[in-house]
Formats: C-alpha cells, structure tokens, sequence
C-alpha cells in the first residue's frame, strides 16, 4: 500500500520576510559575548638558579590573585585576572611567576547592578582556565614540576569581598 505524503503548509512570501526587533517592544534582551582573550602580562623569574636545583626539599607555594574591569568603548569592557605564584624552598625563593589573563567582553543591556557581578564572577571564571594553563607552561619551562593550580569560587570571593566593604562602611560610621 502506497501511504500518502501530507504535503507541508506552503508559506507565504510575506510570512518569510519577517523580522524580528528585540527593540520594538522597547526592551532589548541582554547579551554577553566574549570578544578576545589575551595574555596582557608575563613574567617569570628564578632569582636562585642554578643552586635552587640543587635543593631536595619539596616547594612551598602561595598564589596571589587580584581582579579588575574597566569599560571600553559602549557595551565593552575589559576584564583583567592577576595571578601571582610564588614557591619557596626553605628561605630561598625557588620561581615567581605572574601572568595576567585577560579578555574584552561585550556586555550589552544588562541591568546596572548586575554588572558588577559579571565582572566579578562570570568573568574571571572564563579567564581562569587560560591563566592555569600559562602558569603550568611557565612553571615547566623555568624547569620545575608542573603546578596546577585548584579551582578557584569567584563568586565565593565575591560575595566576602563585599561582606568585607559592608563590614567596613558600618565601622567607619561609628
């Protein structure tokens, strides 16, 4: 038995032509995109080599972080992640390492008080596997083990960072 094919609605011309404005009705849906990531600063330095090879003694490594956005031109901003790692044996600074990862985001119709929040959380979480990398290929280079360094909750440091400043203007009122 031969079935019959359901010929599919036609549509019309005027159906195809239709555009749709995210502006029409006066709200503009809000949008993120990552526009360029980049290494912005690299350095790395082994102050004790070569006796610091010498050394049998396992690292003891401390990481600085530090974390800044600043706008561009409209809708872009440019957001920076500053990681430090420095690794000491004994009292004898073994490498330091810095790099700051960076990248231009466009930010477009996203409320005002949200967009300290991206900034600071969305942000940094996308720069951060970038700056990981750098660092573990920097650290092997210099000729030491590779470090990986844990993941990091931005949102956590976030939300203490602004604990700490609410903490702070009641102090200062008092």
């Amino acid at each position: 038995m031969a079935e019959k094919k359901k010929a599919a609605p036609k549509s019309t011309k005027a159906e195809k032509n239709v555009k749709i404005d995210p502006q029409a009705n006066g709200s503009a849906q809000p949008g993120f995109a990552i526009e360029k990531l980049f290494l912005k600063d690299v350095s790395v330095e082994v102050p004790n080599s070569p006796e610091i090879f010498t050394q049998r003694e396992a690292p003891q490594i401390a990481i600085e972080l530090g974390n800044s956005g600043k706008p561009l031109a409209d809708g872009y901003f440019e957001v920076a992640l500053k990681i430090t790692v420095t690794s000491k044996i004994a009292d004898k600074t073994a490498f330091l390492i810095e790099v700051t990862q960076a990248g231009i985001f466009a930010l477009r119709n996203i409320p005002e008080e949200n967009l300290e929040m991206i900034i600071a959380i969305t942000c940094p979480n996308i720069l951060f596997p970038y700056a990981r990398e750098a660092i573990s290929d920097l650290v092997i280079k210099a000729g030491f083990a590779p470090v990986l360094l844990n993941p990091i909750n931005f949102e956590m440091l976030y939300m203490q960072q602004k604990q700490q400043a609410a903490g702070n203007a009641v102090d200062t009122k008092n």
